[in-house]
């Protein structure tokens, strides 16, 4: 995910799969050993090395997937035409070798502010926001929080299960842009200007917002909630696109 990147750990090291699940379909989340970590912050993103048997090297940016404090995950959505997500996603196992360096990003990070939190997410865009949920609730933060969800279909949500819960203070509203299960009564639909009205914070709040997502996804969020009197410098933003999309 692209974004202005502030580079902590600059070598590359290698890490131990320690295990890899499924989320979705072609979401899978990977647990990395990697022990010499220097540790992150909620939002930042760490770049992955794969090198051939011929010598070519692929490397790709992904977001963190846990808090800090705890051991390093990355989720990844497998692309048709990346050249990493489906290794990553399909051949990867336990105990395989990869090399990673990191962590890196200093503006779309959350460092527990005490001010109400919009996190709108367009698919696996959700990703750095599972760290900061999972910091929320490791540092007993009461901030409220409301995470917008934009979604092909139920099946597609990653997290699903972890968002049915997802602790005291923090809504969580989805809305499905395909396919909704029967007799679905929430949001449909791309999200626009009058969703975001609906369920931003009130400017007034003061809050922070973060949104994470494909480019044309971002750049309507965020231009939305500057129209109803967010300051640009309270939207927080991180986008899709070359080589930290695949």
């Amino acid at each position: 995910m692209a974004g202005t990147a502030v580079r902590g750990r600059l070598t590359w090291q290698v890490a131990t799969v320690e295990s890899v699940r499924p989320e979705t379909a072609s979401v899978r989340t990977i647990d990395l050993g990697v022990p010499d970590w220097a540790g992150h912050q909620a939002g930042q993103h760490l770049d992955i090395r794969l090198t051939a048997e011929d010598g070519y090297v692929a490397e790709r940016s992904y977001s963190i997937a846990s808090a800090p404090g705890e051991p390093v995950m990355v989720t990844v959505e497998r692309l048709d035409d990346g050249e990493v997500s489906p290794y990553l996603t399909e051949e990867l196992r336990t105990g395989d070798e990869i090399e990673v360096r990191g962590p890196i990003g200093g503006y779309f990070v959350w460092d527990g502010e005490d001010a109400p939190l919009l996190l709108a997410a367009g698919g696996s865009g959700v990703v750095p926001f599972r760290s900061i949920l999972r910091h929320r609730a490791a540092i007993g933060s009461a901030v409220p929080v409301r995470l917008l969800y934009s979604a092909r279909s139920l099946a597609d949500v990653i997290y699903r299960a972890e968002l049915e819960h997802p602790g005291d203070g923090v809504e969580v509203i989805y809305t499905l842009t395909r396919q909704q299960p029967a007799g679905w009564t929430g949001h449909t639909g791309r999200v626009t200007p009058a969703l975001l009205a609906e369920v931003a914070w009130p400017a007034g709040q003061h809050p922070l917002a973060f949104v994470c997502g494909p480019t044309a996804f971002v750049e309507t969020v965020a231009a939305a909630l500057v129209s109803v009197g967010y300051p640009p410098d309270r939207v927080k933003t991180e986008r899709y696109g070359g080589a930290g999309a695949s």
